[in-house]
């Protein structure tokens, strides 16, 4: 589908929910104040140029004053940006897709333009996906391999690829190619690929990244480890802005169904 389409998906589907269900109960927007969508268009409307990869350079010195703000916007953009890639990779947008994309970015019906506006300027710019993903990995990461909020970009862009239900070979290709580039390491891309379930039905020992001759004990404190280091509140303490705290809910929730199967497979042992 063209550009136009995901415009339209955007005005029609915006909105700016006052909280998301969560396992820990809700979590309320903008408790910082203004949304990281307004200062996102404050940003586009002052970034020179018409191509995002000059915005993208912009952050460098954009927000100098204040990093964490800097981080929540590169962020933002990141995933806007590396879904336009990916979806030029896959050569279609779907509306399911766009549904995905509007479960993770709370997008208020005021800023809908200006991230759309960001989403066809990724797209129609010739600079390639590996740019964009380096680019990003120096902004967002933290110099280390797997880094927690690259891999939280990662699994952002793992929600939309299977919204239709169907992950092109493209896709993968492409979402381990970013892997790579942003230095999660193969183990942990493939936990990775094994939550959200693309290639079939979930490993559940793979979703927890635990041996399958492990004791029940070590599973379990591996289980309460996964659940505190992906609560919501950590993926906003490191630079993930509020309205994107779908991430974390949909990831508890692959841990918890995992974490249920081994427990049924070691009663029935």
């Amino acid at each position: 589908m063209s550009g136009l389409f995901f415009v339209e998906g955007w005005a029609c589907r915006g909105f700016m929910p006052q909280s998301r269900h969560s396992p820990y109960g809700s979590i309320h927007f903008k408790k910082n104040g203004m949304s990281i969508w307004v200062r996102i268009g404050e940003f586009v409307s002052r970034a020179p140029g018409q191509a995002l990869s000059s915005m993208v350079d912009a952050l460098r010195t954009a927000f100098r004053g204040n990093p964490e703000l800097r981080r929540r916007v590169a962020f933002s953009i990141a995933m806007i940006a590396l879904s336009a890639k990916m979806a030029k990779a896959d050569g279609i947008v779907t509306a399911d897709e766009v549904r995905a994309f509007t479960e993770i970015f709370a997008i208020p019906q005021s800023e809908s333009r200006n991230v759309a506006r960001l989403y066809n300027l990724a797209k129609q710019d010739v600079a390639g996906f590996e740019s964009y993903a380096e680019r990003m990995a120096d902004l967002c990461g933290s110099g280390r391999p797997n880094c927690a909020m690259l891999e939280d970009i990662l699994d952002g862009l793992f929600h939309i690829a299977k919204a239709d239900g169907l992950v092109h070979e493209r896709e993968v290709t492409f979402l381990r190619r970013v892997a790579e580039i942003f230095a999660i390491d193969g183990q942990h891309f493939e936990q990775i690929l094994s939550r959200h379930a693309i290639l079939g039905e979930t490993d559940p020992y793979i979703v927890l990244g635990v041996e399958r001759t492990a004791g029940f004990d070590e599973i379990r404190r591996r289980y309460h480890r996964l659940v505190a280091e992906n609560h919501p509140d950590r993926l906003i303490a490191r630079g993930v802005p509020e309205e994107f705290v779908t991430i974390a809910n949909s990831r508890i929730a692959a841990i918890n169904t995992a974490y249920e199967q081994i427990e049924r497979i070691r009663r029935r042992a």
